[in-house]
């Protein structure tokens, strides 16, 4: 550390110890620079959540076995070998083979669990980083940027004094306080968010390898699609694990605002569904619950990730990639973040504090990482095909009867899978409720099988859920405050919030009815202690929201 100023002084600080991070910091340790990694979960992975899967592409220029080695072995949980989507319309499904699409640019792919595998990666971290005269320090919550004479020039935090750096590595995920301090982010638009509510459901592992007929180092990865979720645009996913199912549904924001969706009865339609019950059998034990924040990387992945000495990484510069059947981040976020780690190699010493941010910049558009997240083809797409008389157009066609012949047909079956398993096509897909819900469901009625067997299984409740999670709630610090109770500007809330229902009064946010000046008005009120940090309130409400301080708030076990 230098002694030139007061305050503490590293050459790099990277916020948050997931895969980009975790990237950034390695590879900054790799170039002998002295490196200080700050998380704000009591270890790395108790505040992350993930669907998830983390892909190795074989055009990326690093991968995290390339920079972790042994990772696959000591921190994944299946490769997966198989992918499927099914179309479901009611009890009939038509299932889809999308292993080609799925092996495409990849060398492989592994289910993951974060708080296993980001704890893993926090030792291999602060092994690496403390060769150079740094670590990882967790318990602390980066609240916002330090800057002199306008110019970012470090970080502030809860539990800290302010510390400065040459680097700012911003990898505190989709709601980056850092990200939205530089002006960089925002969380105007709900249309530019997914939401996803995931399940870890315990199954020993003889169990899965039988049910979803398996080796033991083989997994499998089915996607979800069609009428099961009403007219909300989205899909469910269901991962097999070491000893246990990711099941869960991601949603575009805005749809579940405009349907009035609750995310955990989507959840619930999802494993409830006859075509899971060969998969689940009699019992169902619900190991944790949990949601988060997807950016949508067509709309939001910033092509100019940087301010001064700050560099946005992983889903806090929206580099989640989501194009139809295509669900990819985790592995954006470890290029994104050696990338720039390699950028500041490269500019140190420049006395341009933005150097490495515009080479970081050029380097994420030369290796092709932001073609893959902002593909211009989907651009040319949306165009025309986001329209909503386009899509009211397509939809009645398809739902006709002249539409089910068209489908119906071999040919066109044929012509779907190919179609389905093109990246090509994927990554054009405009976001309407034709890909995510009519035409699936047209597939799956005109052709489907119809399951004949009773899905018997009960999930838990909203209350049950909320009551097997850990806190260690901030007494006294509640981290949102409401700016407006109205219902017109806050309740959406109420039913987007994964811990909160219409219903149910034990959650974060509930309408009320109240008495003012003898007349009658619903207001929103919120209690932050069943927060699980996803931050769906900040886009759909009036609220003022950062996160809780280092260590408080939900812990994962599994994530």
């Amino acid at each position: 550390m230098s002694n030139q100023s007061e305050r503490e002084h590293y050459d790099a600080i990277v916020v948050g110890c997931g895969p980009g991070g975790a990237a950034a910091a390695v590879r900054l340790a790799d170039h002998g620079i002295e490196t200080l990694v700050l998380e704000r979960g009591t270890e790395a992975g108790s505040k992350n959540v993930s669907g998830g899967l983390i892909y190795a592409e074989e055009s990326a220029p690093y991968t995290i076995d390339s920079l972790f080695d042994g990772f696959r072995e000591q921190a994944a949980e299946r490769p997966v070998t198989e992918y499927r989507i099914h179309n479901v319309a009611g009890n009939s499904v038509k299932t889809y083979d999308l292993t080609d699409l799925h092996e495409h640019d990849t060398d492989w792919c592994d289910a993951v669990l974060r708080r296993r595998m980001d704890s893993w990666l926090e030792d291999r971290v602060h092994e690496k980083t403390s060769e150079t005269g740094g670590g990882v320090l967790t318990d602390v919550r980066v609240n916002g940027l330090l800057r002199e004479n306008g110019e970012i020039v470090g970080v502030t935090c809860d539990e800290l004094d302010p510390i400065e750096a040459d680097l700012i590595v911003a990898a505190d995920g989709v709601n980056s306080e850092l990200a939205r301090d530089a002006g960089l982010m925002d969380w105007d638009e709900p249309d530019e968010w997914f939401q996803g509510v995931k399940a870890v459901v315990d199954m020993e592992p003889d169990v899965i390898d039988d049910r979803f007929d398996l080796e033991a180092d083989e997994g499998v990865a089915h996607l979800f699609s069609g009428d099961l979720f009403e007219d909300v645009r989205g899909g469910g996913f269901l991962y097999t694990n070491e000893d246990s199912l990711s099941i869960g549904t991601v949603f575009h924001l805005d749809s579940l605002v405009e349907q009035q969706a609750e995310p955990h009865e989507l959840l619930d339609a999802l494993l409830t569904h006859p075509l899971l019950a060969t998969w689940l059998g009699d019992e169902y034990d619900e190991r944790e619950y949990a949601a988060k924040l997807v950016p949508d990387s067509k709309k939001v992945a910033h092509p100019e990730p940087y301010q001064d000495r700050l560099v946005l990484v992983g889903d806090a510069a929206g580099q989640m990639q989501a194009q139809g059947p295509i669900i990819k981040g985790m592995n954006h976020a470890v290029t994104a973040g050696a990338l720039a780690a390699d950028a500041f190699a490269v500019t140190r010493g420049n006395a341009d504090p933005e150097a490495a941010g515009r080479r970081y910049a050029q380097m994420l558009e030369d290796s092709g990482t932001m073609d893959k997240l902002r593909p211009r083809r989907y651009e040319v797409a949306r165009a025309v095909g986001e329209r909503d008389l386009v899509t009211n157009a397509v939809d009645r066609v398809l739902e006709s009867p002249i539409g089910s012949i068209a489908v119906g047909n071999p040919i066109s079956n044929r012509l779907l899978k190919r179609a389905y398993n093109s990246p090509f096509l994927v990554s054009m897909l405009p976001d309407t409720s034709t890909g995510y819900v009519t035409l699936p469901s047209v597939i799956g009625e005109t052709h489907g099988k119809t399951i004949h067997w009773d899905n018997e299984i009960e999930p838990p409740t909203l209350e049950e859920r909320i009551g097997d999670l850990t806190y260690d709630t901030d007494v006294g610090n509640p981290h949102i405050e409401l700016v407006d109770e109205s219902y017109d500007a806050s309740g959406a809330a109420v039913a987007t919030c994964p811990v909160s229902a219409e219903d149910f009064g034990g959650g974060c946010y509930r309408s009320e009815t109240v008495q003012t000046n003898g007349t009658e008005k619903t207001v929103v009120s919120l209690d932050t202690q069943p927060c699980v940090e996803c931050g769906t309130c900040a886009v759909v409400a009036e609220t003022e929201w950062e996160h809780p301080r280092g260590g408080k708030g939900v812990e994962y076990r599994e994530g």
